[in-house]
């Protein structure tokens, strides 16, 4: 019996299958890694499809911040414009200002000298009262501290009140010196500039002030009776009436 030839045919069969075996094990090997090149392919994609969304979307956003520091940009622009403009206006201004200074100081000058004059050629009508406040201008000139404008309106309020003195009827206390350089306590009453009387405390002895001659000059006391309802008038004690009063005029002033 010959056992020899069975052998080599198992013996080759069995090889084959081996070689077969070997063989798809190897296919599985490369499918394997052809399955995880592909997995980590894939990631990459998508990895790279993330990044690329990333970027666009931070391309977008940049677009949007250059879109907005562009309009504030422009905003600022305008600012600085008008910023210049404003400054170039201020500049204008204070030349302007500083023009106008180096005139109106002396103008103020000119207007105290001004009621300096009146104060001292007009009736002695609150001749206190306009002196002290004449004095007080003067004075007030060279502080530092006071600004020019604060200096202009005292000086206008000081003309308005001498404007004043001529338009209305008022009574006050004062001493007043006599012909007779006689000095005596008195009320003084006047009607704008048009009449400047003074009666005595006891309301006895009645004055009138004749400009021309620059005294007073006692009056007749056939006057009481219109003075004393003028004083009544000035104190708000009667109803307004008519007045018959000695005037303080000048013929020029008359005129």
């Amino acid at each position: 019996m010959n056992l020899t030839k069975p052998s080599l045919i198992l013996f080759s069969a069995l090889s084959v299958l081996s070689a077969h075996a070997s063989v798809l094990d190897d296919a599985k090997t490369i499918q394997k890694n052809t399955n995880h090149a592909s997995a980590v392919s894939q990631q990459k994609v998508d990895k790279s499809a993330e990044a690329t969304l990333s970027l666009q979307a931070d391309i977008e956003r940049l677009n949007e911040e250059v879109k907005n520091l562009t309009i504030y940009r422009d905003h600022l622009l305008s600012l600085v414009a008008s910023q210049e403009n404003e400054m170039a206006s201020l500049d204008e201004q204070i030349i302007e200002v500083h023009q106008t200074r180096q005139g109106i100081v002396p103008l103020m000058y000119q207007m105290i000298d001004g009621l300096d004059i009146l104060i001292s050629e007009d009736k002695p009508l609150r001749l206190s009262a306009r002196q002290e406040r004449l004095e007080r201008l003067k004075e007030l000139m060279p502080r530092s501290d006071v600004s020019d404008a604060e200096k202009y309106r005292r000086i206008l309020e000081a003309y308005q009140i001498e404007m004043d003195y001529g338009t209305k009827l008022g009574v006050y206390q004062d001493q007043i010196t006599l012909a007779d350089k006689d000095t005596i306590e008195a009320d003084i009453l006047y009607v704008g500039r048009v009449s400047l009387l003074a009666r005595n405390r006891n309301g006895s002895r009645y004055w009138s002030w004749d400009q021309k001659q620059g005294q007073w000059q006692a009056l007749s006391i056939k006057s009481k009776g219109d003075i004393d309802t003028a004083y009544q008038l000035a104190y708000q004690q009667i109803a307004p009436t008519l007045l018959y009063l000695p005037v303080s005029l000048t013929p020029a002033e008359a005129k």
